[in-house]
């Protein structure tokens, strides 16, 4: 063990570890990359948190740099859950409920907590937190945090960023501090501060205000977005001002969340369930464009194209038996309503089958569980393809998770599949329809040359699709290092340089999560790719997609 793990393990009430399976195990996440940590530290506590960027910082001011990348289970898919110097896993000791409030719904958690474990606790309360991710059940809220995650239910309820109220966050330097919005008075008080808080709060008032028409630019033509970072959200009109919005998506670089108090929504399981089959996918974009027009529109809104029943059909004949018939149809499209009013549920599903019958659109209504649940299998299944192999060539989280304005979902798809036939890639199509938020993952094989050649022109050439539809390089899953590349391309140069000096004004030293993000170039990212792909360290679950 280092001196430096040796001087934490001194002062900390947590563990910290260096043996080089522990470095081993926490060098890859759900990514393509592998970076190994130079130790594995586990915060019993805030303050094991709050001296360990304070230790890091003092190295920093003498010149040398030792990183923390905070990490919840691993299913980040971007690369970045991983860094070269102190992997801080939250899940240990700091997964706990702190506070809940069955009238408000609000509830105070800490960020290790797995998601799938609070929503049952939600659940018992009638109660849930609808941004939830595919993963919930081997995932941590304190990830869906930042990486501001979004699933099946965003469409109608959003993101991550719509349900946290406020945070408590441990800045680079050490200093702990809460972000809710404040108002002009609460804010002049903060500007006042000789601390490293009041710097922040001063440097980026004066970004802000010499950037504000930049700054009204960020947000894209698109019903979520993650890439980058939030500053159009933190100065409202009035004048109040909020940091919880940089934090949410961030990514573990302006600083590391050890509390967060989030808002609930009321649970319905009595919902109703469509499961339309499509047989031109040019109708998909005009029942997009007549589900946004409903006054109370789906929860969710999910599709699965006739390329992924294929592979799953391929690779596991009897998933499907019995749920869907070949030939399979080129899409399916499942559309659920939760409202509370059962009256308002069952009209907006029979506008919905109206929209169908017009479309002249097989479709099959579903609200009994188990019928539901045969229904949704459809969807899920998509995990076999995940944990599936053809030969040595595995399916890879490269070309994921864009998102597009919804009136160029069929250019979007058909991009897709040209540069899947460009590069003859066997994958299929998945994702959030009336989002237009896609998921893919073609097969290959990272032990061969010739594969590891092609990734990042796939890669290149999906990006610039999605960037040229004016979308986003990113709906739900965050940039990592994956997508950071990207970031300049897809806001200009102008707003660039605006992130860049938003990330110098929290982390001047660069020991948060640095290669994340920010300054991150694909030369800088191609010599981490693995040259074997595994989700080994989440078998205990499947692996959702």
């Amino acid at each position: 063990m280092s001196k430096i793990a040796h001087y934490l393990q001194e002062h900390l009430l947590g563990e910290v570890l260096t043996a080089a399976d522990v470095r081993k195990y926490y060098s890859t996440d759900a990514g393509i990359f592998t970076v190994t940590p130079t130790m594995v530290l586990y915060p019993h506590n805030e303050n094991d948190v709050r001296k360990t960027a304070r230790f890091t910082w003092q190295l920093a001011e003498r010149g040398r740099s030792i990183p923390i990348t905070a990490r919840g289970l691993g299913t980040d898919r971007t690369g970045s859950a991983i860094g070269s110097g102190i992997i801080m896993a939250f899940p240990g000791h700091m997964n706990r409920i702190l506070e809940f409030d069955a009238k408000t719904g609000t509830v105070v958690i800490e960020p290790g907590i797995n998601f799938g474990k609070l929503q049952q606790t939600l659940n018992t309360h009638g109660r849930f937190l609808p941004p939830f991710p595919a993963s919930l059940e081997f995932s941590t809220v304190g990830g869906a945090i930042a990486n501001n995650c979004g699933g099946e239910k965003s469409v109608k309820y959003g993101n991550m960023i719509n349900y946290v109220k406020s945070l408590r966050v441990v800045l680079a330097n050490g200093e702990v501090i809460e972000t809710k919005r404040l108002n002009k008075r609460e804010l002049n008080k903060k500007l006042g501060l000789a601390t490293f808080e009041g710097e922040i709060y001063r440097s980026l008032d004066a970004l802000i205000e010499e950037n504000l028409d930049t700054i009204k630019q960020i947000p894209r033509p698109v019903t979520k977005n993650t890439a980058g970072y939030n500053l159009s959200r933190v100065k409202a009109k009035d004048g109040s001002v909020d940091l919880t919005p940089l934090f949410v998506g961030s990514e573990g670089t302006l600083g590391i969340i050890t509390e967060a108090e989030l808002s609930t929504e009321l649970y319905n399981p009595s919902t109703t369930l469509i499961a339309a089959y499509l047989d031109d996918v040019k109708l998909a974009e005009e029942i997009i464009a007549e589900l946004r027009k409903l006054p109370d529109g789906p929860s969710a809104a999910e599709l699965i194209d006739q390329q992924l029943l294929e592979l799953i059909d391929k690779q596991n004949p009897s998933q499907l038996k019995e749920v869907i018939i070949k030939p399979f149809p080129k899409l399916v499209l499942l559309i659920e309503f939760d409202n509370l009013s059962q009256r308002v549920q069952k009209k907006m599903a029979k506008r919905t089958q109206k929209i169908l019958k017009k479309n002249q659109v097989n479709y099959r209504v579903e609200t009994e569980n188990s019928g539901k649940e045969r229904l949704w299998k459809i969807r899920r299944a998509s995990s076999t393809v995940m944990a599936s192999n053809e030969g040595n060539a595995r399916a890879l989280p490269i070309i994921d998770d864009g998102i597009v304005p919804p009136e160029q979902f069929n250019n979007y798809l058909n991009g897709v599949y040209e540069i899947c036939n460009k590069y003859r890639l066997h994958t299929g199509v998945w994702g959030h329809l009336v989002d237009a938020n896609l998921h893919m993952q073609p097969f290959l094989d990272l032990n061969q040359v010739g594969d590891r050649q092609k990734l990042f022109k796939i890669v290149d050439d999906y990006y610039k699709l999605v960037i040229e539809l004016n979308g986003s390089t990113s709906g739900e899953h965050g940039d990592g290092r994956l997508r950071a590349p990207y970031l300049q391309q897809m806001y200009g140069q102008v707003t660039y340089e605006v992130f860049q000096k938003l990330k110098l004004i929290f982390d001047p030293y660069g020991t948060l999560n640095p290669g994340v993000k920010i300054n991150v170039s694909l030369e800088d990212i191609k010599p981490l790719v693995r040259t074997h792909y595994s989700l080994e360290h989440l078998y205990d679950h499947l692996p959702h997609a």
